[in-house]
C-alpha cells in the first residue's frame, strides 16, 4: 500500500510519461556515476566504527550495504538498458527503486542507530553527523524523484528524532541537559536538509520541463523546416518550366526567328534575358539549397588533376570577367596534384569564387588564380584586388540569401546563395572554403582539398 501511494503521487507530479521516463533515466545514471563516492564513504564509516565500537556490528553493515548496493546496481542498469519504457514499465522500475531506497534507508539510519546505542546515553557526535551526512548526499543526488527523495529523508528524520528523544526518555534529563541541545539540533538539521531538498527538486523541475519545451520547440521547428523545404522545392520546380518557354522564346527573337528586331526593342530585349538568367540561377540554388538540406545532393567522386581542372574553370568564366574588363591570370599549377572530386560541383564553387572576385574587381584589375601543394590538401587560391573584406564580414559571406553590397548600385545581381552553397558542397568534400584579407588591396578566397593517396 505504501508503495502504491508512492507511485501514485510521484505519477501525479510527472506532467506526463516523458518526464516520469527522463527522471528514472536522470536517476540511474546519477546512481551508476555515484558508485564509487558512495563506497568511499561507506568504507571510511564502517572502518570508524570497526576501530571505535564493534567490529561484528561493521561487518554485519557491510555485507547488508553490499547486497543492497547489488540491487540498487541492477536496477539501474536494467532502467538504463530500457530504451522504450512503457506505463507498465516505468511503474515497475519506480517501484523497484522505492523497495531499493527503503532496504538502503534502513541499513544506513541503522547503522548511525547502532553507533549511538553503542555510545551510551551522551551526545551523539558521530551517528548525528553520519545521518546528516547520508542526508545532505540524499538531496543533492536524489532529487530527480521527489518520492524517492521524501521516502529516504523520512526514514533519516525519524531515526534522527529517535537517538535523542530515546536518551532524553530513558534518562528523565531536565530541559536544562545537553541531550535537549541536540534534540533541538537535530530538529534545526532536519529543517535544513528539509529546504536544501526543497531547493534542489525545484531546480531540477524546472530544468527538465525547460527541456520538454525544447523538445516542443524542436518537433515545432523541423515541421516549419520541413514546410520550407518542401515549399521551396514546388516552387522552383514550377517556376522553372514557364521560365524556360520564356527564356526559349526570347532566344529566338534575339536569333532573328520571328523577323529583324528592331532597335527600340534591343535593349528592352537585353533587359528581359538578363533577367531571365538571374531567375534561372536564383532558381538553380533554391533548388541546390533545398537538395543539400534535405540530403538528398549526390556526389560523382573521381580522381582529378587540379591543374587541368583550373584550367578548364577559368576558360568557361573567363568571357563574364572580360564583360566587366577583369583580366583572370592562372598561375603554373603543380603537375602531380591530384584530388578526388565531383568536378561538376566544384567547378560550381570554383565559378562562384572568380565571378565574385570579378564583380568586386574594377575594370582594368587582375584576379590571379593560384594552386598549391600543402603537404595533405592542395589548396586553390583565387586572389582579387578589389576593396577586401573584414573578419567581421565573415558571418554575412556564408549566410543565406546574404550580400555585402545589397544595395541597387552594386554592377551584377546574385541570389546571395551561392557561397553558402559553395561552402556545404566544400564540407561535402571534407575540404575547407574560407578567405583572408590581403596585406595589400583586395582579398583571397581559399579552397583546401585533401591531396588524392596516389597523388
Amino acid at each position: 500500500m505504501l508503495l502504491k501511494n508512492y507511485f501514485r503521487a510521484n505519477y501525479r507530479n510527472s506532467r506526463n510519461l516523458f518526464m516520469l521516463n527522463a527522471q528514472l533515466t536522470d536517476y540511474a545514471r546519477a546512481g551508476v556515476g555515484l558508485i564509487v563516492q558512495r563506497w568511499a564513504i561507506y568504507t571510511a564509516a564502517l572502518l570508524l566504527e570497526a576501530f571505535y565500537y564493534s567490529v561484528l556490528v561493521a561487518v554485519i553493515t557491510a555485507m547488508a550495504l553490499i547486497l543492497s548496493e547489488v540491487f540498487d546496481t541492477l536496477t539501474y542498469r536494467r532502467i538504463l538498458r530500457m530504451k522504450q519504457r512503457s506505463i507498465k514499465d516505468s511503474q515497475l522500475c519506480l517501484k523497484l527503486l522505492l523497495f531499493a531506497t527503503l532496504i538502503s534507508a534502513i541499513i544506513i539510519s541503522g547503522f548511525a542507530l547502532s553507533i549511538a546505542l553503542l555510545q551510551g546515553h551522551t551526545t551523539h557526535f558521530m551517528s548525528l553527523f553520519f545521518l546528516f551526512a547520508a542526508g545532505l548526499f540524499a538531496t543533492m543526488n536524489n532529487h530527480q524523484l521527489k518520492s524517492i527523495l521524501h521516502l529516504r529523508l523520512s526514514i533519516y528524520f525519524v531515526t534522527f528524532l529517535f537517538i535523542p528523544l530515546y536518551d532524553i526518555a530513558v534518562t528523565k534529563a531536565p530541559l536544562s541537559s545537553e541531550l535537549w541541545a541536540q534534540f533541538f539540533t537535530s530538529v534545526f538539521v532536519m529543517f535544513f536538509i528539509t529546504e536544501c531538498s526543497r531547493i534542489s527538486s525545484s531546480l531540477y523541475e524546472k530544468t527538465l520541463e525547460q527541456m520538454e519545451d525544447i523538445k516542443r520547440e524542436h518537433e515545432k521547428t523541423k515541421l516549419a523546416y520541413t514546410a520550407k523545404s518542401e515549399f521551396l522545392s514546388t516552387v522552383s520546380h514550377e517556376l522553372r518550366t514557364p521560365l524556360t518557354s520564356i527564356k526559349g522564346s526570347l532566344d529566338l527573337i534575339e536569333y532573328g526567328a520571328f523577323g529583324e528586331i528592331p532597335e527600340k526593342m534591343t535593349s528592352a530585349l537585353s533587359i528581359a534575358q538578363r533577367n531571365v538568367g538571374r531567375l534561372g540561377a536564383l532558381i538553380n540554388d533554391l533548388l541546390d539549397l533545398q537538395k543539400i538540406e534535405a540530403g538528398r545532393m549526390t556526389f560523382n567522386f573521381e580522381t582529378t588533376q587540379v591543374a587541368s581542372f583550373i584550367e578548364q574553370s577559368v576558360s568557361s568564366n573567363q568571357p563574364f570577367a572580360d564583360n566587366l574588363g577583369v583580366t583572370l591570370v592562372l598561375e603554373p599549377c603543380p603537375a602531380h596534384l591530384r584530388v578526388q572530386i565531383d568536378e561538376a560541383r566544384m567547378n560550381q564553387v570554383l565559378s562562384n569564387i572568380l565571378s565574385n572576385a570579378a564583380k568586386f574587381s574594377e575594370s582594368g584589375q587582375t584576379v590571379t588564380i593560384r594552386a598549391e601543394d600543402r603537404g595533405q590538401f592542395a589548396r586553390i587560391s583565387v586572389i582579387d584586388c578589389g576593396v577586401g573584406l573584414d573578419e567581421e564580414d565573415r558571418q554575412t559571406v556564408f549566410e543565406e540569401f546574404s550580400q555585402l553590397d545589397s544595395s541597387d548600385r552594386r554592377k551584377i545581381g546574385g541570389t546571395g546563395l551561392g557561397m553558402n552553397i559553395s561552402k556545404r558542397i566544400v564540407d561535402a568534400h571534407s575540404g575547407d572554403l574560407d578567405y583572408f584579407r590581403n596585406e595589400g588591396p583586395g582579398t583571397t578566397f581559399y579552397v583546401d582539398l585533401p591531396v588524392h593517396e596516389d597523388a
